[in-house]
């Protein structure tokens, strides 16, 4: 399955999870030291849903924020 909403065409993102250590200056420490960066993926949240387009019931795979905002009308 595609992790493309069929509505909006929202796709995965990518980006870097960051590990920090030490303490904040402003709590007294030396200052937070990042000691990883790591590739990663934000994937959008979607979901299957039966939809009424025409006076036919598709499946169609779309993300919750159309839902939301009214964008599919369900049967």
């Amino acid at each position: 399955m595609s992790k493309v909403c069929e509505l909006c065409g929202k796709r995965p993102a990518s980006g870097n999870s960051i590990v920090r250590r030490g303490l904040a200056k402003a709590k007294g420490g030396i200052g937070l030291h990042i000691t990883r960066v790591t590739k990663r993926r934000f994937l959008p949240n979607l979901q299957r849903v039966r939809t009424k387009e025409g006076g036919t019931v598709l499946r169609r795979t779309v993300c919750t924020a159309c839902i939301r905002q009214g964008r599919i009308t369900k049967p």
